[in-house]
């Protein structure tokens, strides 16, 4: 299910969602799309939890690059968990952050495919769908496997 809604919605804005386009960057946001698309959970815990009801009620975590990191690697509770790991070992479904080489991360990309040694990406804000990884220009990579969603 979140493969499907990445493959519908990469190119498009998915109206039950604000776009963060101007202010800051959709990608995160697009991310969390998918990922609730193929979880159906959400984790509505207020400090520390990943959800999004609207504009004004969301958690940090559902747009913001290091927060659903932390989120994904830290989650004990309801939805998505995982651990970072390495290229040969992210699947479609999985979640690809780009960082600076100052050692912070600024885009989120969600994973189609793995076929070695190519990683084929769907992703917001630079809009893409079924764009290969190696086009893009980043001092750092980190991958985020996705482990399971807790109910």
């Amino acid at each position: 299910a979140a493969f499907r809604y990445a493959e519908a919605w990469a190119l498009y804005r998915n109206p039950e969602y604000f776009d963060f386009s101007e202010i800051g960057g959709d990608c995160t946001n697009f991310v969390s799309q998918c990922l609730y698309a193929g979880s159906g959970v959400m984790n509505f815990a207020q400090y520390n939890g990943w959800f999004y009801n609207n504009l004004n009620d969301r958690a940090a975590a559902w747009t913001s690059v290091e927060a659903l990191f932390r989120f994904l690697t830290t989650n004990r509770g309801p939805g998505p968990f995982g651990h970072e790991t390495v290229k040969n070992e992210i699947y479609a479904g999985d979640v690809i952050q780009l960082g600076k080489s100052d050692g912070t991360f600024y885009h989120s990309l969600f994973v189609l495919d793995y076929s070695p040694p190519a990683v084929y990406v769907a992703a917001h804000s630079y809009d893409a769908l079924w764009r290969e990884l190696s086009t893009y220009d980043a001092a750092g990579i980190r991958y985020i496997h996705i482990d399971g969603v807790r109910k």
